[in-house]
Formats: C-alpha cells, structure tokens, sequence
C-alpha cells in the first residue's frame, strides 16, 4: 500500500467511525513528515491490516509530561505511545532546554541516568544517554538496576544538571516512562516544566551517538558502585539506636529494591530479614503479583505473604513497587503474629512515620521552632495534628506529586526538614534526596516495629492510640478508569461537572463550599466566590458541613483514571470508644462512595 493509499483508508476509516479525526490529524504527521520516516512502513502495514483500534490507542493524542514525566503504553510507534521517538524526544527537549540556559555554552555539563526492571527500560536508558552525550553532556550512568531515588540522590551527589530514571512505577507491565529531574535531585517544577514540554513536542532531529562509543571514550561514566556505597551512607544516618529484634518479610514486587531496601536494613542491625522469594525476581512481567500490578497500595499483592508472615512468626511486612520509591505495610493486629493481620494505608504509614520521627528528633533534642514537616493537599490532617503536637509546623497545601514536597525543601531550607510524605505511600527524611524514598522508609518503619514489639504493642495498636489522641480519622481512595479518547472527554465533562453544578450534600452532609483549583476560587453555596491562594492544579475539592470531612477529585497525572479522595474525621473527644467512632466514619466513607459514583454515573451515563 502506498502512502496515498493509506492517508485515503485513514480518511475513510474517520468518516466511518472506526478512528477518531483526532489520531488521524496525529497518524498524517507520522505518515508525512521525514522526521518519522523509520516508521513509515509500519504504520502503513497496519492500516492495510485495517488494526484501527490499535492506531487509535497509539495516536489519538500525544502523550504529555504528567504528574512525573512521560509515561504510557510501549508500542512501537505512535505520538501516544513509549517508543525510541517519544523516548528520544523527551531526552533531546531536556538537553535543548538546558543548552538554553545562561552560561551552559562555557561549562561541562552533566546528566545522570537509572533505570528499572521492566521491559526495554535498559534500552531505553542506553538511548537516553547517548541522545544527551550527543548534545554535548557527560553522563553517570547506574548500570544495574536500581531505585528512582538513588538517581534522584546521583544528580545531586554528582552535581549533575539534570536526571532521567527510565520507570513506569507501578503501572501495569506493558507500560514504561521517563522521570525528568533537574540540578536539584527533584522532578521539574515551574517554570523548568512547562518549557521543557515546550522543547519536547517541538524536536525535529534527534541527535545520537553510539553508546558502546561513548562508554568506551568516557563520555559516559559508569558511576554505580559509588553511588551505591554513598547512598547507603546518607540513609544509615538515619539508623538510630534501638531494638533490632522485628522479624521482617521484605517482598521487592520483581522490581529492584532488593538492590536498596536490603543492604539499608543489615548495615543498620536488622538480623531477621527475609525476601520474599516469589516476588524477588527482577521481572517487568510481575509474574507472581496478583493482576501483574505491582503496587503497594494494592491490598492483594499481601495476601500470599501473610500466610508465609505467619507461618514464620514474622513482625511486619515491608513491599515497594518496582522503581523503589514507594512503600506498603502489613502488620498483625495485635503481637500475637498468628492471628488476623491487615494492611496499613498510604496516609497511615505518613502518621506513623511521622510521629516516630517526631519522636526520635524530640530525644536527640533536634526539633527547633523553625522544624517543619510536609505533606500533600490529598493526604491525611492527621499529619498536620501529631507535627503540630510536637510543635512541628506543617507545610500542607501542596499539590499531588512529590516534587512539590521537594521544591518545598528547597524553598523554605533543608536543614529544618522533619520529613515529607503524600498518601500514595511516598516518604522521605534528610537532605540527601529530592525524591519519595522506599529503601528510608523500609528503615523507618522496621526501626519503629522493632520499638513497638519491645514495648508490646503492634503497629497497629500505637495507630490506635494516635487516633485516640488526635481524633479518628479515616480516609479511602476510589479509582475510576477512564481509558483512550472517549474516557479523557469523559474525565473533561466529569471535572467540568463538579466546578459548575456539583453535588450539595454528601454523605448526609451539605457542601459547605467548593475549592477549584483551576480557577483558584472558593465558592460558598450562596453562589459568592473569593479567591484561593494556591497553585493551579486540575482539582476540584468540595469541603461538608462536619469539621474535618471533605472530598477532591482530579484526573491522574500517570494512568487513565479519575481519583476520588475521601476523608472523615471526628475530635479526640468523640475517639474516646474508638471502635465506635471507627464504624461511624466507615459508614460515612460508604455513604460519600455512594453518593459519589451516583453522581459520576449521572454525569457520564
């Protein structure tokens, strides 16, 4: 089939309903221009196959730079797809970016690179390196699989201008990404983000080398045994004395923090480690993770280990996801380890973390009146309640993304950080990253299980007791996926719904204002509105009429799904019969769920 003869079957197969205009506008470009002739005859088969369903999937838009870089779907062409094109764009709009910035003509400059365990993530790294050694830089290069924030840690310890980590997270395993850092170890933020955006949709030629060449001439530096001993260095500062005796089952999720996560926690004393086995594997197929999604947000990758937890007398659970940066906990109820166990959510751990480390700095007498600690607009008051307990000031209206915690580190100064975490199980202490940490966090909460058992109690059990000190609270996370073309106008109508008529109760609750974080309006039921002194974000957050209850709503930044965050509270007063109060903000989170999806199915049915 000729080229005339495909653009023809792409324009029929719009008028027929079986492409949307959208991936056609994107399918002629790749069909037209030179810059995407080593696709051509590809993208042409496929049309002669009549595969209409994959070419819309692959270009009925280009993907963006969300939450944390660009991340989606691989296929082997396509603007909406990770490939060699959108891979290579994204690393030479960066090098463009920075070869932009004032005096980078007259110095060396600098980038270092990572990557995971999922499929072509070496590849892609090895691309992404010798498109900036193209460009004139030098890049560290981890040659083995290794964490997100062990890259985050090499930028900034090897006084690089920018990073790049080759991961998806804890996407499904036909996916992939790049993370864009810049000097300071953290993800780009404004005005860096959008500029770079910019350069990337903007790249005619990518320039390459070979990087066998380059690594041989040493334009590439492989820097991983250094990085390595150096960043077990920074997070042993954080091993403070105390009991070593929880017994620990690590599970890695077939991702690589086995690479981190256990050499932190030998050096640090933990005698009584052991790695899952059917999750140790590096595999980006996740081959024993239930739905082959390896996230520890995800309840059912624990299952299969509580049994093996309890069969060994094992203390607590530690898993991250794939690129290490993220941690999830399980713990038994109580100190008997045989009997029921549960998992601890994202903004659970935040307030146990939070505390211990409170705590800990309290005793070393390193908390000052200048002490702060950060957390998300999306993650639990109770951060705020316990730091403000040990006169921590809290640092909470950021946006979702830890990027925004790190920029806070940055802005408002390092050396008074306490510590940083978001509900989607991201943590970090110190000053030697910019970035969420798994391998700290594993640290962390082995340090403070270990405190516990000495004392008797569970996990479990000292969340109980803040609970009852800073009042209940309790929080849920509901995902709507919204996939392709038709699910992103679903997402526009559904936010566009809840700024312009959205619900006035919930969950037996009136809507005592609506916050856009769009538009950066509050707007009271009486129709009045004042400004909102924030940054612009896609959300929409609705606060009820009972203190502390309230509920946002945004687009994912990473994945095809709309976010649904609810959270109920009641004081210390009314925690007093815990299990009570617990039950009453259960049933409320039930009713807000119902109400909640009775609206969405309104809008978009």
């Amino acid at each position: 089939m000729s080229i005339e003869h495909a653009i023809a079957a792409s324009k029929q197969a719009v008028a027929d309903g079986k492409l949307t205009s959208a991936a056609h506008e994107n399918l002629l470009c790749w069909l037209k221009e030179p810059r995407y002739e080593d696709y051509r005859d590809s993208i042409v088969q496929h049309i002669s196959d009549e595969k209409w369903q994959e070419l819309d999937d692959v270009f009925w838009t280009v993907i963006p730079f969300g939450t944390g870089g660009r991340r989606g779907r691989m296929y082997e062409f396509g603007s909406n797809a990770i490939n060699e094109r959108t891979i290579g764009e994204s690393a030479q709009g960066l090098a463009t970016y920075i070869l932009e910035q004032p005096g980078s003509q007259t110095r060396q400059l600098s980038c270092a690179i990572a990557y995971d365990t999922r499929h072509r993530s070496r590849e892609f790294a090895e691309l992404c390196a010798s498109v900036m050694v193209a460009n004139g830089f030098e890049v560290y290069f981890l040659d083995e699989y290794r964490a997100t924030p062990q890259l985050s840690y090499a930028v900034r310890k090897k006084g690089c201008d920018c990073g790049v980590m080759v991961t998806a997270s804890h996407n499904p395993p036909s996916d992939n990404a790049v993370k864009v850092y810049w000097s300071t170890g953290g993800q780009i933020l404004p005005p860096h983000d959008k500029a770079i955006i910019d350069r990337v949709m903007n790249v005619d030629t990518i320039k390459r080398v070979s990087f066998g060449e380059a690594l041989a001439d040493g334009r590439v530096k492989i820097c991983t045994q250094e990085i390595d001993e150096a960043f077990l260095s920074e997070v042993g500062r954080f091993a403070w004395p105390g009991s070593r005796d929880a017994k620990i089952i690590y599970s890695p999720l077939h991702g690589v923090g086995a690479f981190a996560v256990m050499p932190v926690l030998e050096k640090a004393g933990f005698k009584q480690c052991e790695v899952y086995q059917r999750h140790a594997e590096p595999s980006g197929d996740f081959p024993n993770v239930p739905g082959r999604v390896s996230n520890p947000e995800n309840k059912a990758v624990f299952d299969e280990i509580i049994e093996r937890a309890r069969a060994t007398g094992a203390d607590v659970i530690l898993a991250t996801d794939p690129d290490c940066d993220r941690l999830g906990c399980a713990a038994p109820l109580t100190c008997d380890t045989s009997g029921e166990w549960a998992t601890i959510s994202g903004n659970q751990i935040g307030a146990l973390l939070t505390d211990f480390v409170c705590s800990k700095l309290k005793e070393q007498g390193q908390l000052t009146d200048k002490s702060y600690v950060i957390k998300t607009l999306v993650t639990t008051e109770l951060i705020r309640r316990i730091a403000e307990a040990y006169g921590v000031r809290c640092e909470g209206n950021l946006h979702v993304g830890f990027k925004w915690i790190a920029g806070v580190m940055d802005s408002v100064g390092p050396d008074d950080f306490v510590f940083g975490t978001e509900e989607s199980h991201g943590y970090l202490i110190g000053q030697y990253a910019r970035d969420k940490d798994g391998a700290v966090a594993c640290l962390l909460m082995a340090m403070l299980a270990s405190q516990l058992k000495s004392q008797g109690k569970s996990l479990h059990e000292r969340l109980d007791e803040l609970l009852r000190q800073h009042g209940c609270h309790q929080e849920t996370l509901v995902n709507v996926q919204m996939e392709g073309s038709e699910g992103m106008a679903q997402m526009r109508q559904l936010m566009e719904a809840f700024r312009s008529a959205p619900p006035e109760r919930l969950g037996g609750m009136s809507v005592a204002c609506v916050r856009d974080y769009q538009a950066l309006t509050i707007r009271l039921p009486d129709g009045t509105t004042k400004s909102l002194d924030a940054a612009s974000a896609n959300m929409v957050m609705l606060e009820l009429e009972a203190e502390g209850n309230y509920f946002a709503v945004r687009p994912s930044g990473t994945e095809p799904k709309v976010k649904f965050y609810m959270f109920t509270y009641c004081s210390p007063e009314e925690s007093h019969d815990l299990p009570v109060a617990k039950q009453r903000l259960i049933n409320r989170l039930s009713e807000l769920e119902k109400d909640i999806r009775d609206y969405v199915a309104s809008v978009i049915s």
